[in-house]
């Protein structure tokens, strides 16, 4: 059973910010990295998955929508992906890239070190782009945990882009934040779980990784996305209003 493990939501291809939380001395002394999702879309797709395979064993994988998408896309599954850097993101991927996406689990069940079976998926435990937000209300998490196990009293998830733990219906829900398209404040915000739960944020030189991303990214629009995402200029009151609809509230 792991002591401590650090979770890593949400990279979407941005090296330098990974980079600056796999140098956290936390990040590099923790049994297992669990990924949970959304890991190539975005300006350093290939880059992003070479550094994190290089790892080895320690790390284990989980897909996100955007992962799926990008899959699908490369083989003609689909013909268009809402995030707009997705299709040239989709493209920068070889071939062991792609097998690397399609053998990605929804789902993963670890047991961590005072916490029990945890179980880490990228949206909800039952669909990889399904909204619950911290204000979601209680019989909407009851409906995504419906199919969940009682054993697993710790569920982790990502999708959303901001850090939250709250209780709900008894489990302890986490969600780390995003390594590299923060809603809300800059920074690159990743877990550590073991034998508690702590949301941690990784401060790195924002205006040199928007350089670097601008330098080693043929996307066209890089600057503006570098500027928008590493200097997080959505604000979380802005996602959540944005997201709230999709969580089912009002219906």
């Amino acid at each position: 059973m792991p002591n401590r493990v650090a979770v890593l939501s949400d990279i979407h291809g941005v090296l330098p910010a990974l980079e600056a939380v796999l140098a956290e001395p936390e990040v590099r002394a923790a049994d297992r990295l669990v990924l949970t999702g959304d890991i190539a879309a975005g300006p350093q797709p290939a880059q992003v998955l070479d550094r994190l395979t290089g790892l080895g064993d320690r790390v284990a994988w989980v897909g996100g929508n955007a992962d799926r998408e990008l899959l699908e896309y490369r083989r003609g599954e689909r013909d268009t992906v809402p995030d707009p850097i997705g299709p040239w993101a989709a493209e920068q991927l070889r071939e062991d890239h792609l097998d690397l996406l399609a053998a990605l689990p929804p789902t993963l069940t670890l047991p961590v070190e005072g916490l029990g079976e945890v179980l880490f998926c990228h949206a909800t435990p039952r669909d990889d782009e399904e909204v619950v937000l911290v204000d979601s209300r209680l019989d909407r998490w009851a409906e995504v945990f419906a199919e969940v196990p009682p054993e697993v009293r710790t569920v982790v998830c990502g999708h959303t882009h901001m850090p939250f733990v709250r209780l709900a219906h008894g489990r302890l829900v986490v969600n780390p934040g995003s390594v590299g398209m923060p809603y809300g404040r800059a920074g690159a915000h990743w877990a550590l779980l073991g034998p508690g739960v702590d949301l941690r944020s990784t401060q790195f030189d924002v205006e040199a990784a928007a350089a670097r991303l601008a330098r080693e990214s043929s996307w066209p629009g890089i600057a503006d996305w570098a500027d928008y995402y590493l200097h997080a200029r959505a604000s979380d009151a802005e996602a959540l209003a944005a997201f709230g609809p999709r969580d089912g509230r009002g219906a």
